[in-house]
């Protein structure tokens, strides 16, 4: 059975996961935040493989090789810019499904997730925790293959409003 589990620190240290999430920009050619501290860490090659790709639309996943950074794939999942909660749940839901999708297409086992739009995107962390935990506790349900979806928040705050969601929902194992 699948499960979720919930980590303190930085995302691309990650070292049991096969496929590590980059919150990208619709460009997918780096920018703050994540995006930056992944593509600073995977290294050139990251670029190069985005640049190919062209870019990739909101609430939508594309997936590339990993560079230097310790996990097989990058999945590099656009999130919504937050409006005020239009389509924005819809969006956000949508990439954090596409990316346990390819992970699972790919054969990987394990993925590691940020919290996706809740940096410059400006999502709100409370709103964005829900509906990160329950898209991808139903998108690993519709599949056999990722095993572990780890999420990496990158401050105690963070873990906490997780935690609490995760509580909500039932079923999500934190660990730190």
């Amino acid at each position: 059975m699948a499960r979720i589990t919930l980590h303190l620190g930085d995302i691309t240290t990650d070292g049991e996961a096969e496929a590590i999430v980059n919150a990208a920009n619709a460009s997918l050619l780096g920018g703050g935040g994540v995006d930056g501290a992944i593509h600073d860490a995977a290294g050139p090659e990251l670029l190069a493989d985005c640049r190919r790709l062209g870019g990739c639309p909101t609430g939508e996943a594309r997936i590339t090789g990993a560079g230097r950074l310790p996990a097989r794939y990058v999945i590099h999942a656009v999130g919504p810019v937050w409006r005020g909660g239009g389509d924005e749940a819809r969006l956000l839901a949508g990439c954090y499904r596409c990316a346990v999708e390819l992970a699972g297409r790919h054969g990987c086992r394990t993925i590691a997730f940020p919290a996706i739009a809740t940096g410059a995107f400006g999502y709100p962390l409370d709103a964005a925790a829900g509906v990160a935990l329950a898209s991808v506790e139903e998108a690993l349900r519709e599949q056999a293959i990722v095993e572990e979806a780890r999420f990496w928040l990158f401050d105690e705050r963070s873990l906490g409003v997780f935690a609490a969601a995760a509580r909500r929902l039932g079923g999500v194992r934190g660990d730190s």
